[in-house]
């Protein structure tokens, strides 16, 4: 397991929080500790983890509320892990947003087991929402790999930029100066022949499927299939 991981772990018994901690120590996550949902928001704000871990009986602020006031402001997979096991704790804790709920007592591997499920889903759905497929054109914004029909293309990072612009927003045309300020930056000093420079080499390396970039006479360019 990538040690890079943290998760955090939000109970207001401390014996119950080094327990999860050994397991979680063990299996190569760093950890984050709170004893309630209240410094629990606080904290988030600067340690950022990547999984959270939330009783739902805790004093101050239960996990249900913690829940909620986290889904407001961050997109934080969240575990439930409570005593409370009756069919309506279990609903009520996904409806807030729950990616899993746990009954205590539980088993050391169950826990881990279900964490890696839930880390393996949020990585699936933000590979899902990285890529794009449009035609024969295949971009992947995490890798910067661009594919035609399964062929890999060789783009410089601006070309991926300028290619992967006009493909997100297909049939819109964006003008040379909007192309320059959203690819080199609105402090970039230069002029629409970079834009034109760089559509023609994009162009030349998608070779068959340089139709795919059209231009819009007097304008500027668009993302067509």
């Amino acid at each position: 397991m990538v040690n890079t991981i943290s998760i955090m772990i939000i109970d207001d018994e401390e014996a119950m929080r080094a327990l999860i901690k050994i397991f979680l120590v063990i299996e190569g996550y760093s950890v984050i500790e709170a004893s309630n949902g209240m410094d629990a928001l606080e904290m988030v704000k600067h340690e950022a983890p990547d999984l959270i871990i939330a009783d739902v009986m805790m004093p101050y602020m239960d996990g249900f509320s913690f829940a909620s006031e986290l889904k407001k402001n961050h997109h934080i997979p969240l575990i439930f892990l409570s005593a409370k096991g009756e069919e309506w704790d279990k609903i009520q804790g996904l409806k807030l947003g729950g990616d899993d709920y746990i009954v205590k007592p539980f088993h050391q591997g169950e826990l881990l087991a279900r964490i890696g499920s839930v880390l393996r889903r949020v990585r699936q759905s933000s590979f899902l929402s990285n890529r794009l497929n449009v035609g024969p054109l295949v971009l992947d914004a995490s890798g910067y790999l661009a594919l035609i029909k399964n062929q890999p293309l060789s783009l410089t990072l601006k070309e991926f930029e300028i290619l992967s612009l006009l493909a997100r927003n297909k049939g819109t045309v964006f003008t040379r100066e909007q192309l320059l300020q959203s690819v080199w930056g609105v402090n970039y000093i230069g002029t629409g022949r970079t834009v034109d420079t760089h559509i023609k080499t994009l162009r030349l390396k998608l070779k068959d499927h340089a139709y795919l970039i059209q231009t819009a006479w007097g304008v500027g360019y668009k993302f067509e299939v």
